[in-house]
């Protein structure tokens, strides 16, 4: 497999030095310039120098800013990736190449959504190249240097082509996305072994909950600065349990907690639950928002974290929010 157009569409080029990066990602570049395709790249600001160094030659290329793509987080990331292909489309080639550099922070309790984000997007990329719709070929390259060893083992998961030296090779270790998704684990919360500031069962009126939720979490006395984030996870607990009476079954039972350092809900309902692991990674009904579908894919952008788990005979959806 080489570096034609059409092939490889999700690649990792997984290294531990500037050398390998700089060398399989200008011929990753070099390849798509080429073939006539626009090539964008979006890394840190150290490999983007790198980059641009090796690159003088190649005017052609747009550099974006890492946080273009990153600065909301791994969930919103899926969506950006997919609008980066939609600007930078050219009618002379329908394929995109893009350069993409993830990079986590050192807290181990972020690292759940950055392995999502993976699967996520190797999903997305597969069905794109089956349907046809906006081909877009990504390269993400992980530095072993920088990354934490189960970041770097899910790189090697959830890519099916490696690029080395320069050229695209199939990856034995390549899983199925959505088998991936569901191996990874749920952790516990320890707020949810304490008493919940907000605790209702059997909800149905929705107008005084948002009201009881707004008035608890004001009392909470919360980290100077955290009101725009707590306005964030209300919304975003507004948009779970309108989905729970909607699509679930009764009862809809909702719990909140608001600790030193971080907001925590859960919404339960006993429904058949959300059978597709992919689901609110984007809108339902793509970009126009009008036509709703947006619930869960809103609370994926305005939370840190949405773990949906079996619960007894039903769902349950968990809100995360850090105050940082």
């Amino acid at each position: 497999m080489d570096g034609a157009a059409g092939s490889g569409r999700h690649r990792a080029l997984i290294g531990a030095s500037d050398a390998e990066f700089v060398d399989g990602t200008v011929a990753f570049v070099c390849a798509g310039l080429d073939a006539g395709e626009p090539v964008v790249v979006a890394c840190s600001d150290r490999t983007t120098q790198l980059l641009q160094h090796a690159l003088s030659d190649r005017p052609q290329v747009t550099w974006v800013p890492w946080s273009e793509v990153y600065g909301n987080g791994p969930a919103a990331a899926i969506t950006a990736v997919r609008r980066l292909g939609e600007r930078h489309r050219v009618a002379a080639s329908p394929v995109v190449r893009v350069v993409l550099e993830p990079v986590p922070g050192a807290d181990d309790d972020t690292w759940r959504e950055w392995q999502r984000y993976d699967a996520v997007l190797d999903h997305q990329l597969a069905e794109a190249q089956r349907t046809g719709d906006d081909p877009l070929m990504v390269l993400c390259l992980c530095d072993t240097r920088r990354m934490p060893a189960p970041l770097v083992d899910a790189a090697r998961a959830t890519h099916p082509v490696l690029q080395v030296d320069g050229q695209g090779q199939v990856n034995p270790d390549h899983v199925d996305p959505g088998e991936y998704l569901a191996s990874l684990p749920v952790p516990p919360e320890p707020l949810e072994s304490t008493e919940p500031l907000v605790h209702a069962d059997s909800v149905r009126d929705l107008r005084g909950l948002r009201r009881d939720l707004a008035a608890r979490a004001a009392d909470a006395r919360l980290p100077t600065g955290s009101e725009p984030a707590l306005e964030d996870f209300l919304l975003a607990v507004d948009e779970m349990t309108t989905n729970a009476l909607r699509h679930g079954r009764p009862p809809v039972d909702l719990r909140l907690w608001a600790g030193e350092d971080r907001l925590v809900c859960t919404v339960t309902d006993h429904g058949a639950g959300l059978q597709d692991p992919f689901i609110g990674y984007g809108p339902a009904h793509g970009d126009d928002l009008s036509l709703g579908g947006m619930g869960l894919w809103l609370a994926r952008q305005l939370c840190d974290h949405v773990d949906i788990t079996e619960a007894g005979d039903g769902v349950q959806v968990r809100l995360t929010t850090v105050l940082r």
